[in-house]
């Protein structure tokens, strides 16, 4: 219902708004920058119709566009719109070599030649939204977002820009920031295909997965051929838990785009989660040689060779991840699991070392070097993990649990008793029951341990080490009684 009432504001109050704010005439200069940019041929056809054109399409000017990366679309409507000025203006030079390096993803000498031209015309909004592209192109989200920004500041009234920005808040996990951008940009412009997106993706980001699903129709309803947007719809089904939907929108998306590397890798990571392993490690090497030095593509590798028990092959992926990216934050506990596989302690406890580094606040990271280094006797260091792991997550009965363990282990009964009676009060778990009665058995509080024995020996019968626990202590306690 929400949603439907979004559609009908759009509909009444954002169509005229855009009629409304229509400004000077589209001159050579927005074309070039615009385009270096990669804004879609319906923005900029839409800009002409409202605010007309000073382009007069000489053949020098349709080489320089065709060469920019202008539609027919485009070039089509310039020839239809008579130009408003008598004296048009010519298309820059260095602007249409910058827009030709962009179209060729020459990005650095568009950006030199770019920021040339800014320092003559600070205020150009096509200049900015043209450095914010190469910006975005080159993962550099804090610097787009100031381009994308003072592009705004110029030439609010461009629904592209806004689309941009909209763009920078997903990649930052600002879901919000994003709807509402993506809803500027709707208020302009209806019919906007790319605008839908971007509201699609803000509201995956904020995991309101229904409404993301919806405008991602929205969008495929006007540009159905748009095999980003199967992709990303593919991610919205992935993580809701429909797999097969999933599958079959990444395939979709390859169909449309077969050098899209993010749809091969994320394919490959669900096949190998759904053990189709040789499926999934083949559209994980059709995504590397797409895109050789994205770390993320051997990460899933390795965790495909690791499902499949192939830990020496894992390893290597990891090492290799690692060596292209050292400060890559993800990996490190996977490739703890894999030497654990090997019974390589040493090393696993490295691995998790330096995810507890990289990540010092999470406290699963913490846990799970707290557990190995329990595993590996090494209860000092245990204790001081899993006693931040509780700091950083009071809620989580794992860490008690373990904690519990360590400081049984060093015969710290009243404060393993404490952490055993938390596990038991958050998780109420046969394991965790046993444990309690295990402390309460060396505190000699035999009844209590007796009962918290029964109770764990109840939630889980078919364990028989319960059951032989229970009938031992039953055994001592009636000869100590006599």
């Amino acid at each position: 219902m929400r949603s439907k009432i979004l559609v009908v504001g759009l509909v009444l109050f954002g169509v005229p708004l855009a009629f409304a704010n229509s400004g000077a005439p589209v001159n050579c200069t927005h074309l070039l920058g615009w385009l270096a940019g990669e804004a879609p041929t319906h923005s900029l056809t839409r800009a002409i119709g409202l605010r007309g054109s000073d382009v007069s399409l000489t053949p020098k000017v349709e080489s320089q566009l065709r060469t920019a990366g202008a539609s027919s679309e485009l070039l089509d409507m310039l020839r239809r719109v008579q130009p408003r000025s008598a004296a048009t203006e010519t298309c820059p030079a260095s602007l249409a070599e910058a827009a030709a390096d962009s179209n060729k993803k020459q990005f650095e000498a568009a950006e030199s030649i770019v920021r040339g031209l800014l320092e003559n015309d600070p205020h150009n909004a096509a200049l900015h939204f043209a450095l914010g592209y190469f910006n975005q192109q080159q993962g550099r989200w804090d610097e787009a977002f100031d381009e994308y920004s003072s592009s705004k500041e110029s030439e609010a009234d461009f629904p592209e820009v806004h689309n941009r920005l909209a763009l920078v808040f997903y990649q930052g996990d600002d879901g919000d920031d994003a709807i509402g951008e993506a809803r500027t940009a709707l208020s302009m412009d209806f019919e906007d295909a790319e605008a839908y997106r971007m509201l699609a993706l803000g509201h995956y980001s904020n995991e309101q997965y229904g409404p993301a699903m919806n405008a991602f129709k929205e969008a495929l309803s006007r540009d159905p051929g748009n095999a980003d947007v199967y992709y990303e719809m593919g991610m919205v089904a992935r993580d809701q838990g429909s797999q097969d939907e999933a599958i079959e929108l990444f395939r979709k998306s390859l169909q449309l785009k077969a050098n899209l590397w993010q749809a091969h890798s994320s394919l490959g990571a669900l096949l190998g989660r759904e053990k189709h392993f040789e499926e999934g490690i083949a559209e994980l090497k059709k995504a590397q040689v797409l895109a050789p030095m994205e770390p993320s593509i051997l990460e899933n590798l390795a965790s495909i060779y690791f499902a499949k028990g192939e830990y020496d092959t894992a390893i290597a992926e990891y090492h290799e991840l690692f060596r292209i990216n050292p400060t890559w934050r993800h990996g490190h506990e996977s490739l703890a699991r894999a030497y654990l596989a090997k019974n390589k302690y040493s090393e696993a406890i490295a691995e998790l070392k330096v995810a507890v580094q990289q990540d010092p606040n999470s406290a699963p990271e913490h846990r799970a070097l707290g557990q190995l280094l329990l595993a590996a006797d090494q209860q000092a260091d245990a204790i001081h993990e899993l006693r931040t792991a509780v700091e950083l997550d009071p809620n989580s009965a794992a860490s008690h649990y373990f904690l519990g363990t360590a400081l049984l282990d060093v015969n710290q009964l009243p404060a393993a008793l404490t952490e055993f009676r938390e596990a038991v009060r958050l998780e109420p778990s046969a394991e965790h029951h046993y444990a309690l009665a295990a402390c309460l058995m060396n505190m000699r509080q035999d009844r209590e341990a007796l009962a918290e024995m029964q109770i764990a020996s109840r939630l889980d019968p078919e364990k028989q080490l319960y059951h032989a626990r229970e009938a031992e202590l039953i055994r001592l306690m009636r000869a100590g009684a006599q």
